[in-house]
């Protein structure tokens, strides 16, 4: 019998060319639409809110990556049963190839603006695994010469002595149909590094061959102009520069990222409209330099994930470059009662913003670059949407090309059905950044510190305490306006033992934070920073 591992590795090989050649026909077909990539999002899609919130908070930023990789595991382990089946018969083999491709069609075709041209890289990456296995079963179990005739007598007491006839070592024999085949494991193993590399080679063709590479040449081209209504200057004490404190703009490699993209949407800017409709008097539609050509507006503006857990790290702040969404809707002519934004991602993700929030005289963007350049790829390059006071759900959409004015009470963004509350106004929150959770200390005179956050509101106040005791008030960093984090700072003399630090922010409304635990869902978590840490 050929051995199961055999089969096992013909099929890991097969999954690997289907996949690799899928690949390499997106990119030359310029079709986005890759099969992992599309199950993975059929997968996010149906995964009901608690698997996400789960997802976000145990790989956090890796999420999709971790998602990615467990879609390939499945694969590989369904391609290694086809492989074990299509030695048995190589038709099995091919039954399951084409329930691979069904999954992988639906899959594709569930994506938003999915068109039949889109299922072209799946079924001609399975229609090239099911040649690679079918050519690495012939090399794994070539015919017997001469099956089908008499086998020679086998040694018998009677018949002990050897000749040319039976001097001969008998391989170990299948049979296929009514075909006597031999496992040879040589030119199954040839055939397999033949195969890895083939795929191989067109999965890292197909990559290069992607729109990345073009996407990445036009943000490199891109010459932003000066804005028309510059940010005020950073003041001189925004930053403590304190060793191990969130400094006050935070780089954009460094800049939290959580979204529903599996794979960065590659969105060329010269093929980049954004349509504004539904309840507006007027459709506009805007091309990328049409948008680079209108008044820009520069604002800091810190922003905050839903699924940041107290003192989590989903926040960020940064210096955004951007066109005022509030004089696009005056130009588009707001219908009355119209009470929200429904943004589209090129990706198909959708969130709804309140329509109030946009128009009130906040520096709310459909930002095109940040910090100084052009919006890096992972953060929504040509354009995103940027809101301070909300949450990033509701929001601060990536990769933005559609806007629908329209109303809450009739259409829902993509985390509202999953139990997400409809509008997130960012909670007044604080966080302590020094010492670091379970730190061991020296006695002596050592620094808190921190960053709080209350956009749109501000941070007026930031108090600390250590053992239950007495609230004492930190020194704040300056800031250029409500819509950032704010640092603070305070000294303690610290005595031997165990201690345990907590902060809490009041903002400039006068609400203070509540001590309440409460996670992220459905609007926000809550409650006070605490950490422990031991001094010596």
């Amino acid at each position: 019998m050929v051995p199961a591992w055999a089969g096992a590795l013909a099929g890991l090989v097969t999954g690997g060319a289907a996949l690799g050649v899928a690949q390499l026909v997106a990119a030359l077909t310029g079709q986005e639409t890759f099969p992992v990539v599309a199950v993975g999002d059929a997968a996010v899609d149906l995964s009901p809110a608690p698997v996400k919130e789960f997802a976000i908070s145990a790989f956090g930023e890796n999420d999709k990556t971790v998602l990615v990789g467990g879609v390939l595991v499945v694969l590989a382990g369904i391609a290694a049963v086809i492989g074990v089946l299509a030695l048995r018969r190589l038709a099995y083999g091919f039954a399951g190839l084409v329930l691979f491709a069904a999954v992988g069609v639906l899959a594709v075709l569930t994506r938003p603006d999915a068109g039949l041209l889109d299922v072209l890289p799946t079924l001609v990456g399975v229609a090239a695994g099911a040649w690679t296995l079918s050519w690495l079963v012939r090399r794994a179990a070539p015919a017997v010469p001469g099956a089908g005739t008499p086998a020679p007598a086998a040694l018998t007491p009677e018949n002990d002595v050897l000749t040319p006839e039976n001097d001969v070592e008998r391989p170990a024999v299948m049979r296929a149909g009514d075909d006597l085949r031999a496992f040879d494991r040589r030119r199954l193993l040839t055939g397999a590094a033949g195969g890895v590399v083939v795929a191989g080679a067109a999965a890292v063709l197909g990559r290069q061959l992607g729109g990345r590479q073009a996407v990445d040449a036009a943000r490199v081209g891109v010459a932003l102009p000066r804005p028309a209504t510059p940010a005020k200057p950073i003041p001189a004490g925004a930053d403590l520069h304190i060793n191990g404190l969130s400094s006050f703009i935070t780089k954009n490699r460094d800049f939290y990222r959580v979204d529903t993209a599996l794979i960065v949407p590659q969105v060329n800017p010269n093929d980049w409209k954004l349509r504004i409709h539904g309840l507006v008097d007027r459709p506009v539609e805007l091309t990328y330099q049409e948008l680079l050509g209108r008044p820009l507006t520069e604002a800091d503006v810190t922003l905050t994930c839903v699924s940041n857990e107290v003192g989590g790290e989903y926040v960020g702040n940064a210096r955004w470059l951007g066109v005022r969404m509030a004089d696009v809707l005056r130009e588009a002519g707001l219908q009355s009662g119209a009470d929200m934004l429904l943004s589209t991602s090129a990706d198909g993700f959708t969130c709804g913003t309140p329509v109030d929030v946009i128009m009130d005289g906040r520096d709310a963007l459909f930002a095109v670059a940040m910090n100084g350049e052009a919006l890096p790829l992972e953060h929504g390059f040509p354009v995103r949407q940027v809101v301070p006071g909300l949450y990033g759900y509701v929001s601060a959409t990536k990769w933005v090309v559609d806007l629908k004015v329209t109303r809450f009470d009739q259409d829902e963004a993509y985390w509202t059905p999953r139990g997400w509350a409809a509008k997130g106004p960012i909670k007044t929150q604080s966080r302590i950044d020094v010492p670091r959770q379970g730190a061991s200390l020296k006695a002596g005179r050592t620094t808190i510190a921190g960053v709080a956050w209350a956009q749109h509101t501000g941070v007026d106040a930031v108090e600390v305490r250590v053992d239950r005791g007495e609230w004492r008030q930190a020194k704040l960093a300056e800031v250029p306006g409500p819509d950032t984090w704010r640092q603070w700072s305070i000294d303690w003399d610290a005595a031997a033992g165990s201690h345990t630090i907590e902060v809490r922010a009041t903002d400039a409304a006068g609400r203070t934070q509540t001590d309440q635990q409460a996670p992220p869902a459905p609007d926000g978590a809550t409650g006070w920073h605490t950490i422990t840490v031991q001094v010596g």
